[in-house]
């Protein structure tokens, strides 16, 4: 399946499918149309999506701030008919090679504590945990901050 992912960055003709991404993956935090265009239109933001044959079936949100080569990994998420393919995997790696080609010096996220795949998949990309954050999610589950450091 996965010779068939194509990455690009995000356009607003996304947004809908986003949105409906969105809705599918997460029922917590979920960004809204409204944020999608902000964020399409913000230097500080780098969004790509990802397709097979045609259909949206994952997404990545890289943010930046001005001066900083520290770049946070925002938001990324992959259709639930996708899950068990390897598109998570492809997703993190690409979204790592973009922040890296880009001259970050590392690659922060936040991830739910209880989220074992994802924090397996994190590690076995070198992220570690730095931080605990208490009642961090709106449903008062605490995160786990994990960084990506790039030495060359």
């Amino acid at each position: 399946m996965s010779t068939a992912w194509q990455f690009r960055e995000a356009t607003l003709k996304d947004v809908d499918n986003l949105v409906a991404l969105e809705q599918r993956c997460f029922d917590y935090s979920r960004m809204g149309a409204r944020s999608f265009k902000r964020l399409l239109a913000a230097d500080s933001a780098h969004l790509y999506v990802c397709e097979h044959h045609g259909t949206l079936v994952g997404y990545y949100l890289l943010l930046t701030r001005k001066n900083s080569q520290r770049w946070r990994l925002y938001s990324i998420a992959a259709a639930p008919e996708s899950r068990g393919t390897g598109l998570g995997r492809a997703l993190l790696e690409h979204a790592i090679e973009i922040a890296r080609n880009n001259a970050a010096i590392s690659l922060s996220l936040e991830v739910k504590t209880d989220n074992t795949t994802a924090i397996r998949l994190y590690e076995k990309l070198d992220f570690a945990v730095t931080d605990l954050l208490p009642g961090y999610y709106d449903d008062g589950t605490d995160g786990y901050r994990m960084r990506i450091s790039f030495n060359d």
